[in-house]
């Protein structure tokens, strides 16, 4: 059985051509979702993925109408082929209960690692360039060095809670806890 998925991204769009589609292809059960690609937890694909049984096949008008990335789209391909599931994109000519559809995944697949790795690989670089100019990474301290020596005396002298002391100072609990976490005792 073929379950199709139409996404929209704000009401002033029109879901009609997609679903045309959907139906010429020939499926025979329609979800459809009004929101952004970037939300991860959309009802109509979450209801189309649970609808769904060994043999069936998801299909789209355009492989971004059901992935907000090429990372999410190959997360939702995968599930799908594991639970002996197809996809199929109209668009693309995208159909991965052929070979030919089961290789452009694995291309897909593939680029969206090296993607990745190129990322993380630009991010370690840029890191570590900041780190040999001086700079270090992160959110600034909201404490200045002598008030977190003042919290952690007061915390490590159980002269105030760690509630009264992130009052005294105008901060969040988790920032007291930071800084008396970062210094090793004795100090």
């Amino acid at each position: 059985m073929k379950f199709g998925y139409a996404r929209i991204s704000t009401r002033d769009q029109n879901l009609n051509m997609q679903i045309d589609a959907l139906k010429a292809a020939g499926c025979q059960r329609i979800f459809q979702d009004v929101a952004s690609g970037a939300i991860d937890n959309r009802e109509g694909l979450r209801d189309a993925l649970e609808s769904m049984k060994a043999g069936d096949t998801l299909v789209v008008y355009k492989m971004d109408r059901a992935a907000r990335s090429l990372r999410h789209l190959i997360e939702i391909v995968s599930t799908l082929n594991a639970r002996g599931m197809g996809f199929q994109s109209l668009s693309e000519s995208i159909d991965t209960n052929s070979a030919a559809g089961r290789f452009s995944m694995h291309v897909f697949a593939a680029l969206g690692e090296f993607e990745r790795e190129l990322i993380i690989s630009r991010t370690n670089s840029g890191l570590a360039a900041a780190r040999a100019r001086g700079r270090v990474g992160g959110r600034p301290s909201k404490l200045t060095e002598q008030q977190e020596l003042i919290a952690y005396q007061l915390f490590n002298e159980r002269q105030m809670t760690v509630d009264e002391i992130a009052k005294s100072f105008a901060v969040s609990r988790g920032t007291i806890y930071r800084s008396v976490n970062k210094r090793p005792s004795g100090q």
